[in-house]
């Protein structure tokens, strides 16, 4: 085999010189990782428009099919191999890849998709080792996610001010892909003018149950403070407790659902299950983490009591909701301590 990378791994940016790499798509952002994959594969593409393209689980990915996968091709003479969830990789596989790692071939692009955690980790260092290039995927922490937008903003020709990045952040929340969306429509919609604060209230400041939402979010995710400064903005822009109280009763009964299912469905059976779209299951798992049973009972019982202040049995409903979040993250990192 040919060009043996360095040992070194580095920061890549994706799509910038793939052929005769191996890619490392690490972190539990899944925007940031499907536009890592896709700009490697485009670059394949670039460099060869009749190349071919596989993209397959890591858990049917044998030593075998490994060498089948990135052996030259009668049909095309570049080739982009993406395998997802690198965490299921088969132990006897581990050794094949990491192998092909040192001395990839040079008209194939290798993508490994990696969420982050601790499951799978060993192959990961393995591969760092081996000199892969690493695009990161990590999770904005909220105060990054204002940049985020800017940024976004700008990739697509467009300006916006701080305070209008930090509103719309404000309103719609933290998925990225969410505000990526909502970036895109304001670009679009501004015609090249300065996206103000102005011009993102009157796209979004409406948007009540996207508020809502991301004020459960953080109380199921344990972030009491963060919690708190959403519902009291939520309340000062006019959104209903009652809105609130669904969507903490929703937060919580889809992590309920999620750990009563069925072990061993398939996402999309999982998502049936539980009632929800398949993107949502892979939400809930990452939310789910650091709860019991125990826990998920006592945040239902929480929302059921605020949601009967709040429709008429308490006087004050802001105070209601605010000790419903408190007793739901409360909940959640008392299990997370057991």
């Amino acid at each position: 085999m040919l060009n043996a990378m360095p040992k070194k791994s580095t920061q890549a940016t994706p799509g910038d010189g793939v052929l005769g790499t191996v890619t490392l798509v690490l972190g539990p952002e899944e925007l940031l990782a499907e536009r890592a994959v896709a700009g490697t594969v485009r670059a394949v593409r670039a460099a060869d428009t009749d190349a071919d393209v596989t993209d397959l689980e890591a858990s049917a990915l044998t030593a075998g099919g490994l060498a089948e996968l990135t052996s030259p091709s009668l049909f095309a003479s570049a080739r982009a191999v993406v395998v997802r969830n690198l965490d299921g990789l088969p132990a006897d596989s581990v050794d094949a890849l990491v192998g092909y790692a040192r001395s990839p071939q040079p008209d194939v692009a290798a993508v490994l998709v990696h969420r982050g955690g601790q499951k799978g980790r060993g192959v990961v260092d393995k591969l760092r080792k081996a000199g892969v290039r690493v695009v990161a995927c990590d999770s904005p922490r909220p105060s990054e996610l204002p940049a985020f937008v800017a940024r976004e903003v700008r990739s697509a020709g467009g300006r916006i001010e701080e305070e209008a990045a930090q509103f719309l952040v404000e309103s719609i929340g933290r998925d990225l892909r969410s505000l990526a969306a909502a970036t895109s429509q304001l670009v679009s919609d501004t015609d090249g003018q300065p996206i103000t604060e102005s011009v993102v209230r009157r796209y979004f400041a409406g948007r009540a149950e996207v508020t809502s939402f991301a004020v459960a979010d953080a109380a199921v995710a344990g972030r009491t403070a963060h919690a708190l400064e959403q519902l009291r903005w939520a309340l000062r822009s006019g959104v209903a407790p009652v809105l609130v109280t669904s969507a903490l009763a929703a937060g919580v009964r889809g992590l309920a659902k999620l750990s009563g299912a069925p072990r061993g469905l398939r996402e999309a059976d999982l998502a049936r299950e539980i009632g929800v779209p398949p993107w949502k299951v892979r939400t809930l798992r990452g939310q789910l983490r650091g709860w019991t049973d125990e826990g998920l009972a006592e945040a239902l019982l929480a929302v059921a009591r605020a949601d009967a202040d709040v429709k008429g049995g308490a006087d004050d409903a802001e105070y209601a909701l605010e000790r419903a979040v408190l007793a739901v993250a409360s909940a959640r990192t008392s299990a997370h301590r057991r």
